[in-house]
């Protein structure tokens, strides 16, 4: 029983180890419909990370930050795959995809407290930059529709894989638990700064 964090936390690390880095970022790949807009978020380590550590963040803020912060995610997820889809141009896309793995990992490493709004915003600003990424390389012949709901639906789902494991983590392992979720945010952090630096 005491081994269920652990092998939580093993899973989270297969899952991203088993992932390669996202290609629906700006330049990428060619997609469509609901089975690829799903697929994506998982099939990319970057997305993996950052999504799932969105789910550890709020988990750690407790109360209405566990669906207050991953819906601000989604919400404005969305909103940037609209903006990328309609073509308008933003800057540093990829670097605020590397920088939200940064981010969020050591928000998660050091339990950062914060007001919710503060943790919504944050969330938001990084959902930004992803749900463009994959807005912009969206064919136009696709149903663009069903692939944000398939997007959408992923990017959810795996908020709650981590909200649910950084609840286990707290219920079944208490303070170890908690050091190996920080541990989880740093390793993490480390592997947003090689996608920054990879960036740069």
């Amino acid at each position: 029983m005491k081994r269920t964090p652990i092998t939580a936390l093993a899973a989270m690390a297969m899952l991203a180890a088993s992932s390669t880095i996202a290609t629906a970022h700006v330049g990428v790949g060619d997609r469509g419909g609901f089975a690829n807009g799903f697929w994506h978020p998982i099939s990319g380590v970057d997305h993996v990370l950052a999504m799932v550590m969105v789910g550890l963040f709020a988990a750690q803020l407790g109360g209405r930050a566990l669906y207050l912060v991953p819906a601000a995610f989604v919400l404005v997820m969305a909103i940037g795959g609209a903006v990328g889809f309609a073509g308008m141009l933003v800057p540093f896309v990829e670097l605020g995809i590397g920088l939200s793995i940064v981010v969020l990992g050591t928000a998660v490493a050091l339990g950062f407290r914060t007001a919710i709004a503060v943790a919504m915003a944050l969330a938001g600003f990084f959902a930004f930059f992803h749900g463009y990424a994959h807005g912009a390389e969206m064919p136009e012949t696709v149903n663009g529709l069903a692939y944000g709901a398939g997007f959408v639906i992923a990017t959810a789902l795996l908020h709650a894989w981590g909200l649910a494991l950084g609840l286990l983590m707290a219920s079944k392992a208490g303070a170890r638990g908690e050091t190996l979720v920080r541990a989880a945010g740093a390793l993490v952090a480390v592997a947003g700064v090689s996608m920054v630096t990879g960036v740069i």
